[in-house]
């Protein structure tokens, strides 16, 4: 494609900034996300230094344009007291636009040795929090590795709504080693009855790269056992009043505001991130030049805080269009609201022509719907995901 058709169709779209704590307690054996176990003390100064010197040298990409929501993700943030959080959001604010209205939402696992009081992280600038439970079983979170107990996950939803923090997530997962549906249905019960303003419901995957991927655990459920899981556990979601809005994604219906998670609603509908941190990644258009661009930092925290020539990147590259193809569908056909047409040239600054085939196959193969300004994911493309999402490969 001419590089000037590229540049009349392309558009800044909004703007998130994930912020990555690569240390833990302890690695869980499913985890594939960058972290890192502790060994001695953590760096906090040196660390929220390094990150705004990250964030500084990313600034001349996004000149002018304001941050919506901001994500402070791991390993486990909440390992790091108010006090340097809230220096690191101050820092933040000093050198980038943040909208008023910004959704800035905190990690944290239970466990009272982890995090400080939460009144606390309100006071430094959180206001959401995302609480990884994982499963209120404590033979299963045993089995998953994790080092906090059920009536732990119970005292720190206590000390959320002691605080005032109405915000917050629960992380769940089924298809757990030797999980009944009815005791996954209890599980969820149980995270419903915490009143939390969104479920993350998502399924235990043999991730490469973990232990459990290298030894599985025994008693794993099968696929039909998964899907009746699935199922049941939808219903029961339904009937308490949440509504899901991604395969994975479950906000409780309120009268005002929006509980949905703004910021991974900006990944999910190919929006722009700045990433800093070790082993963060950022996806930023460049209208103006008729490019989209994605770029990862150091992985490793050692080797992001030795950075020696202040950009902190390992690895930057231009995406090819079929790689904006791909990326624009990926995800957007998990939202239940499905793909808005109008969004494609403006995000990737290609013609609709260009996926009109793929498009058009999907729908005969009753995977796609069509639905005006929409195009929306069928019963039938929700259950083969994957075959949907591969046409746009």
């Amino acid at each position: 494609m001419p590089q000037s058709q590229t540049q009349a169709q392309l558009s800044n779209p909004p703007l998130s900034l994930y912020i990555h704590i690569p240390w833990c307690v302890r690695k869980c054996p499913y985890c594939d996300f960058n972290s890192h176990a502790l060994k001695g003390e953590i760096p906090f100064s040196r660390y929220i230094e390094a990150l705004l010197k990250d964030l500084e040298a990313d600034l001349p990409q996004v000149w002018g344009r304001q941050v919506h929501s901001i994500f402070i993700g791991g390993g486990t943030p909440s390992l790091f007291p108010a006090a340097a959080i809230a220096e690191l959001i101050s820092g933040v604010r000093a050198r980038i636009s943040v909208s008023p209205a910004a959704e800035i939402t905190m990690e944290a696992n239970p466990g009272t040795l982890e995090h400080d009081s939460f009144t606390a992280y309100l006071e430094a600038g959180i206001n959401r929090f995302s609480l990884g439970a994982q499963s209120f079983s404590d033979r299963q979170l045993k089995t998953l590795g994790r080092i906090h107990a059920s009536d732990e996950i119970l005292q720190a939803v206590a000390g959320l709504k002691s605080a005032g923090a109405e915000n917050f997530n629960l992380d769940l997962m089924f298809g757990l080693p030797g999980q009944t549906q009815s005791q996954a249905l209890a599980d969820l019960q149980a995270a419903i009855d915490c009143s939390p303003s969104h479920i993350s419901h998502y399924q235990l995957t043999m991730e490469p790269n973990t232990l459990f991927a290298h030894k599985p655990p025994p008693g794993l459920p099968d696929n039909d056992q998964l899907a009746d899981i699935q199922d049941s556990c939808a219903v029961l979601l339904q009937s308490a009043g949440f509504v899901q809005y991604e395969v994975s994604a479950w906000a409780r219906t309120a009268r005002q505001g929006d509980n949905r998670s703004q910021h991974n609603l900006n990944y999910w509908r190919f929006g722009d991130y700045l990433g800093v941190g070790a082993g963060a990644h950022a996806k930023i258009t460049l209208a103006a030049e008729g490019r989209v661009v994605r770029m990862a930092k150091h992985r490793h925290p050692d080797a992001y805080l030795e950075d020696r020539d202040g950009t902190f990147i390992c690895e930057q590259r231009q995406l090819e269009n079929k790689d904006l193809v791909f990326e624009f569908f990926l995800n957007q056909l998990r939202l239940k609201a499905g793909v808005r047409k109008a969004d494609f040239p403006a995000r990737t600054g290609l013609p609709w022509q260009q996926v009109a085939g793929q498009v058009k196959q999907a729908m005969e193969e009753g995977l796609l719907t069509d639905q005006g300004e929409y195009l929306s994911t069928s019963n039938r493309g929700w259950q083969h995901l994957n075959t949907l999402q591969a046409i746009f490969l």
